[in-house]
């Protein structure tokens, strides 16, 4: 399979998108999410983790796996009021950023919602990651957390169409 860049420019796919699935890659899942979402920030482990990742209420879950089988990238989304869905933990291994694995994984949780049910998607951006999510059709509806006394977020949201991209199109399997 094929996928644009960011520049437009057609490359071949070295991953793959799941949900994680044996106890191994749930514990690299997890730690991805806190090596890149809250370690810098001096937060300690447990902190990437909150209630909807026990529950099995419609939450579900993305990861980026190399053709190695390295977890490279991650995220989540879960139920609000229906037909509302939110975006979590959103994390990509800097390496892999700019490689089309953020946008594969933020379609893959977009389809994966549509499919059950939703209408509109949410989520807290980092400032710094507002472009992403904007270039994706996300629209800045207000000012979002301030984590770790220093993190600013936006809370941005998407309408989903009828005609949400199949998340495999941009796979290779």
């Amino acid at each position: 399979m094929r996928a644009m860049d960011n520049c437009g420019q057609a490359r071949a796919l070295e991953w793959r998108i799941t949900p994680p699935q044996t106890v191994a890659e749930w514990d690299a899942y997890f730690a991805l999410r806190h090596a890149i979402l809250r370690a810098p920030h001096g937060a300690p482990l447990g902190s990437e983790r909150d209630e909807h990742d026990a529950s099995e209420s419609g939450v579900l879950h993305a990861a980026a796996w190399t053709i190695h089988g390295s977890l490279i990238g991650c995220g989540r989304i879960h139920p609000l009021a229906d037909p509302c869905w939110q975006i979590r933990y959103m994390a990509v291994l800097p390496a892999w950023r700019g490689r089309g694995v953020g946008g594969a994984l933020l379609r893959y949780l977009e389809f994966r919602a549509a499919q059950a049910g939703a209408k509109r998607v949410v989520l807290q951006a980092r400032v710094a990651a507002e472009a992403f999510y904007r270039c994706r059709g996300y629209r800045r509806v207000g000012p979002g957390p301030v984590l770790f006394g220093s993190v600013c977020h936006w809370t941005m949201e998407r309408v989903l169409t009828s005609e949400q991209d199949h998340p495999e199109e941009t796979q290779q399997n």
